[in-house]
């Protein structure tokens, strides 16, 4: 008996890694999407306050693991199929909360479609920045991939990112270590001067929360997948912990743009192309891959959060990928630099609110 026991118990244990892991890469393969990648982002976010930028990295990414293990627990406890399920839990107003709920859930519901066609356009930003392709083409290919992979519902997009996002975090920090090794510590101090500035706190707070409105409603797509609570505490703590690395080596990797780094569109592509021919290629995987990633867990969220039956769904998703490609041709930084912080100001309601919630066990 004790033996078949222990067969069990391993079999359970095994299976709980394996979810814990799918959900980590779903966490991060929404994370790393062409903005993060790209290294706009960084440089947007943090890059541009030197030492302190890399103070406001570590508090993003402190609150992205809390709000994502305060967020599994509620989704968890409430059994939440929905974000609109998720607003009635953390919104206390009785008087105008579902006014309140349904304003919300427009604004995320919004949020997450623009970042949808961000990654659109980031893609054929990729192309028409290192192969001189039409922005057009490349948009269209990754429409078309997205549109058949949603098809497949959550299953095809935690399947996509198991495969993906492994291959993305560690050829992430092979290139990033490369750069390390080759990046004079002079040049390092020069970017990292103090900011006698504090924006940076409120930058890293922004960063968080807009990332957080992406995140929560994909993160109620994989609450299948979550056991105990003690699981939701090691998700939270892994997906911090590699959001930092992948940050800080990406802040480094900025430091040795030679040129005015306004003017381009994918900053950490620029300098990787200098470094040696083969991570250009490499560090174009981590890019398409990324925004790949990205593009299918928004993708499937927003039509969770949207579609009343599979024919909506499947509706909406070809209306989606259509009018990606057609707004991919305003511009892959236009977009991010004009809309990200927006939307992050927006979420820092929702990310107090998750903060004082008890609604969990």
């Amino acid at each position: 008996m004790g033996f078949f026991y222990s067969i069990k118990n391993n079999a359970s244990w095994e299976e709980n890694v394996k979810n814990i892991t799918k959900v980590i890469f779903v966490i991060i393969g929404t994370f790393i999407g062409a903005g993060f990648a790209s290294g706009q982002e960084i440089y947007l976010f943090f890059f541009k306050y030197g030492i302190n930028g890399i103070i406001g990295i570590i508090i993003s990414s402190l609150i992205l693991g809390i709000i994502i293990s305060k967020t599994l627990k509620i989704i968890k406890k409430n059994n939440i199929e929905n974000y609109e399920e998720f607003l009635n839990i953390i919104l206390k107003n009785k008087n105008k909360k579902v006014e309140l709920t349904k304003l919300i859930n427009l604004i995320v519901n919004i949020f997450i479609l623009v970042t949808f066609f961000i990654m659109i356009a980031g893609f054929g930003t990729y192309f028409s920045q290192q192969y001189g392709l039409n922005q057009i083409i490349g948009s269209s290919i990754l429409a078309l991939i997205t549109y058949i992979i949603l098809n497949t519902n959550v299953k095809g997009v935690v399947k996509a990112n198991e495969i993906i996002v492994p291959i993305l975090i560690i050829l992430v920090v092979i290139i990033g270590l490369l750069n390390l090794k080759n990046l004079p510590l002079m040049q390092i101090k020069n970017y990292l001067i103090p900011n006698n500035s504090l924006e940076f706190i409120l930058k890293a707070i922004i960063y968080a929360s807009y990332n957080s409105i992406l995140l929560i409603p994909v993160l109620i797509t994989l609450n299948k997948y979550i056991k105990n609570r003690k699981q939701t505490t090691i998700i939270g703590v892994i997906s911090a912990l590699i959001i930092l690395t992948m940050s800080i080596l990406i802040f480094l990797l900025l430091s040795k743009v030679d040129v005015n780094i306004e003017n381009l569109e994918m900053p950490a592509v620029y300098v990787v192309s200098n470094m040696l021919k083969i991570l250009e290629y490499i560090y174009g995987f981590i890019i398409l891959g990324s925004i790949f990633t990205t593009t299918i867990s928004l993708g499937v969220s927003f039509l969770q959060n949207i579609s009343k039956n599979k024919k909506s769904y499947t509706q909406t998703a070809l209306i989606m990928c259509i009018t990606s490609v057609i707004i991919s041709k305003i511009g892959f930084s236009n977009l991010v630099n004009m809309l990200y912080p927006i939307f992050g100001y927006l979420g820092i309601l929702q990310i107090w609110k998750i903060l004082k919630n008890k609604n969990y066990y």
